[in-house]
């Protein structure tokens, strides 16, 4: 290997770590809170090494977005791709979800992210609103693959529960709210074709 393809390497390995670390801080104290200072001493980096890596407060806050999605798709909706599409799929991407509330140390990103940006306009309420939109989408898909007859609707309710369901447990620990999803998924599913 050359020295080239061994730097690109390391680069990118110290880059994952990075963004490793950037995904839990940000799920616990917000991505406003995420400054280059603070990583950088969480990592025991010099600022200037973690700043080659991320130019700007806001790249590396679009990076971590990324990295927490990228964490998501691959926690949460790959394994539940195994089940049958429809409602199959949504019980199965619920349970994922449930299961998954421990993927980021302060509790779900989205949950967290979703309220500090609601009112923030640019490019960073934008990446996370689109990650949202993408979850939502792919609900919505499968509720009318299963029959709902109003995907949209299915597909939001079944979100605004589980997102209920984060935050009461977070506060709380009380972990009755994912009996009430499951639920709620059963009574949701009345309406549902299939």
């Amino acid at each position: 290997m050359s020295a080239t393809a061994e730097q690109v390497t390391k680069g990118e390995r110290t880059r994952a770590a990075i963004l490793e670390r950037a995904v839990d801080l940000a799920s616990l104290e917000g991505l406003e809170g995420l400054t280059i200072g603070r990583l950088a001493a969480e990592l025991r980096m010099s600022k200037s090494g973690l700043f080659a890596h991320f130019g700007s407060k806001q790249e590396l806050q679009l990076a971590t977005v990324a990295a927490a999605a990228d964490r998501f798709r691959v926690a949460v909706v790959e394994p539940a791709m195994g089940a049958g599409e429809g409602a199959p799929r949504l019980r199965a991407l619920t349970e994922s979800y449930l299961e998954h509330l421990d993927l980021y140390a302060g509790g779900c990103f989205w949950a967290a992210t979703s309220i500090e940006y609601d009112d923030r306009p640019g490019p960073v309420r934008d990446a996370i609103a689109g990650a949202l939109d993408a979850w939502l989408a792919g609900l919505t898909r499968e509720a009318a693959a299963a029959g709902a007859l109003d995907p949209d609707r299915f597909a939001f309710e079944l979100y605004a529960l589980t997102m209920g369901a984060n935050s009461r447990f977070r506060l709380s620990g009380d972990r009755r709210p994912f009996e009430y999803v499951r639920a709620a998924l059963a009574s949701l599913e009345a309406e549902l074709g299939d």
